[in-house]
This record gives structure tokens, C-alpha cells and sequence, in this order.
């Protein structure tokens, strides 16, 4: 272990911490986006085929966190219906991570996210369509698939709970209770296929425990913003993902 510690550069490892404190941060402010965000980064520090095992780790690591001070705001409800098909589909997708090219999916999911901004006039509409119970088990599954490919697909799920009628602390408690679940299948398909080294093990732990700062720093910064001032952050993060979706996807789809 010394060994591979004294491999990686300190650098590196503050740089995951400030990553993990920022992005989460942001994510704690604007219902989710944080792994998203870290993808273009992580692309570049570590390769892009190291990215999703670690973003999903550290995710991973801080979601105890944003479960406990969100608690009491949880819709079981919701969490019941999503949880047993995203587990599936995690497991699964760990299985077939390094044979299935998934980048058309990405593409429309990326244009879907970007269409979020004209579905709620940028949070000056509460709802855009009706959303039902039964719809998060086929959502869980695939929410779980692609964002077990990709490192993070957490805005995908904010239309549907927006428009459940789930918004600001009881969307950040849900969703919270939904990934750690999640996250449990994910990092255990990672584990069992041999996809996560003692590197990635230290550089995912790094990256974990800056969210963890930055969960405790968005949830005072939550406090003090309105539902308005939510959905549009929500939304402004859609959007950001949308485009980075769709900005990895061309260069393989060309």
C-alpha cells in the first residue's frame, strides 16, 4: 500500500478533495449534477476509462452524509418504486461495462436534459407532465444502467420528481436514499468484475470525502434559497449535463 501511495502525486489527491467539496456543493444547491460535473475533469486527470469507478466510489462515499441531514424530508414511497430495478440494473450494467458502447443514449438523454430549460420556462413553471408512481421502476433501471457506464445521471431523474411534486429538501433526501442503494450495487459489480484497482480505491476516497464537505456546505446554502431560486439552479445544472452528455457522445457518434 505505501507503495501505491507513494505513486500518486499529493497534488492530484487535493485536487480530487476540492473537486468532490465544489461540485458537491453545487450539487447540494441544485437537486444533483455533482458527478456529472466531475466527468470532463476526471476525463482529463485520470482517463476516460478510469472515470466512471471513481466518480461512483466517492459518490458513494458521501451519500451517508447527505441521507442523514436530509432524513426526515425522504418520500419512502418513491424510494420503494425506484430502488429494487436500479440495483438490477447497476449490477448488470457493471457486468457488460467494458462491451456495450452506449454513446446514442447519452446523445438523447443529453438533448432531453437541454429541453428542460424550455419545458419549465427556467423554473417559472412548477410541472411540465404528470409523472406516476410505477414510472420510476423502468426509470430505475435505466437511470442506474447508463449512469453506471457514464460515472453520473442523477439531473435525468429531477423532471421526474419535479413534476411528482418532490422539490428542493425532500428531492435532495430521496434522491440521497436512492443512490446510496445504488451505489451499493454499483461499487459492489465494480468490485466483483476487477474494476477497481488500490489506485482508484484511494483516488475515489479522496474525491468522497471533499463531497462530504460539500454536502454540509450546500445544505446551509440551501437553507437560505427559495423554491424559485432552487428550480432555476435545477434547472441551469439540466442543462450544463445535457451539453456534456451530448459533447462526449459526438466525437464516438462521428
Amino acid at each position: 500500500m505505501s507503495e501505491i501511495f507513494s505513486e500518486i502525486s499529493t497534488l492530484l489527491l487535493v485536487g480530487l478533495f476540492f473537486l468532490g467539496a465544489s461540485t458537491f456543493t453545487l450539487s447540494t444547491i441544485s437537486g444533483g449534477g455533482g458527478a456529472m460535473m466531475q466527468i470532463p475533469v476526471l476525463n482529463f486527470l485520470i482517463g476516460a476509462s478510469q472515470t466512471a469507478p471513481v466518480i461512483n466510489l466517492g459518490a458513494f462515499i458521501s451519500r451517508p452524509t447527505r441521507i442523514l441531514i436530509f432524513w426526515k424530508h425522504i418520500v419512502w414511497k418513491v424510494f420503494w418504486y425506484y430502488v429494487p430495478a436500479a440495483m438490477v440494473g447497476a449490477l448488470v450494467a457493471a457486468w457488460m461495462f467494458s462491451e456495450v458502447k452506449i454513446y446514442w443514449i447519452q446523445f438523447f438523454v443529453g438533448l432531453f436534459l437541454v429541453s428542460t430549460f424550455f419545458q419549465y420556462r427556467f423554473g417559472r413553471k412548477e410541472r411540465s407532465f404528470d409523472v406516476k408512481l410505477w414510472y420510476f421502476i423502468p426509470l430505475g433501471f435505466f437511470i442506474s444502467v447508463i449512469g453506471t457506464f457514464t460515472g453520473g445521471m442523477g439531473p435525468v431523474l429531477n423532471p421526474f420528481l419535479i413534476n411528482a411534486g418532490i422539490d428542493k429538501e425532500q428531492l435532495l433526501g430521496t434522491k440521497a436514499a436512492q443512490s446510496f442503494f445504488l451505489g451499493l450495487a454499483q461499487v459492489s459489480g465494480y468490485m466483483f468484475f476487477g474494476l477497481l484497482t488500490k489506485t482508484l480505491w484511494i483516488y475515489g476516497i479522496a474525491l468522497g470525502l471533499g463531497a462530504i464537505i460539500g454536502n454540509l456546505i450546500g445544505k446551509w446554502l440551501l437553507q437560505r434559497m427559495s423554491k424559485l431560486a432552487f428550480r432555476r439552479w435545477l434547472i441551469a445544472i439540466m442543462v450544463i449535463s445535457g451539453l456534456i452528455l451530448i459533447v462526449k457522445a459526438i466525437p464516438e457518434l462521428l
